[in-house]
């Protein structure tokens, strides 16, 4: 049996959202929830000194090749975002509001596939005005809520943590204790969440 673990993710980060698509299949196939855990990766990366993969042009060069592999490998949808970078700060407040509304995994599917599926351009308000409002939110209303100063601090304080936990990237697992770092540890941490 596996045991739920923790999952530290930024839509910024396409490894994010491929791990998202492995971690859907593991909930559904185990009957488990998975905790997932919004941070900012731009803020972690600051706290650690860390320049981001995107930002180095080497691994700039092989990363949307990289993603593109495993997606295949996986079977999933994946498109990758020609707007990237995204500015995901105000989109991962919103899983806060999600969270406490009660449909945080509805919120995190739909904006993980307006970026890496359909490859929507989330720096652009009007197309996530759009977005929230089909999936029945109410645009002004959610957005001044992701602007209010509770969820800026919970956020902060949700990247701080990981900080101090020593998570320096996305996406991380945490399974009794341990860190695994990349979507590509998954087998790691199932093998860590049946012990």
């Amino acid at each position: 049996m596996i045991k739920s673990f923790d999952f530290y993710f930024d839509f910024i980060s396409p490894y994010s959202f491929l791990a998202h698509k492995e971690v859907r299949k593991i909930e559904k196939k185990n009957s488990i929830k998975i905790r997932y855990k919004p941070i900012l990766l731009g803020g972690l990366h600051n706290l650690h000194g860390i320049k981001a993969p995107a930002f180095i042009p080497a691994k700039a060069k092989h990363m949307v090749r990289d993603c593109k592999l495993i997606a295949e490998k996986n079977s999933v949808k994946f498109k990758f975002n020609s707007y990237f970078p995204i500015r995901s700060l105000n989109l991962m407040r919103g899983v806060l509001v999600a969270e406490e509304d009660n449909f945080k995994s509805y919120y995190i599917d739909n904006i993980f596939n307006a970026i890496w599926q359909d490859g929507l351009n989330m720096n652009d308000e009007n197309i996530i005005h759009r977005i929230l409002k089909n999936l029945n939110i109410n645009p002004k209303t959610f957005l001044l809520r992701v602007t209010s100063s509770s969820i800026k601090d919970s956020l902060r304080k949700k990247t701080n943590e990981a900080f101090e936990k020593s998570i320096f990237g996305a996406p991380t697992f945490v399974s009794n204790n341990k860190i695994f770092w990349g979507q590509d540890r998954i087998e790691f941490v199932l093998n860590e969440a049946s012990k």
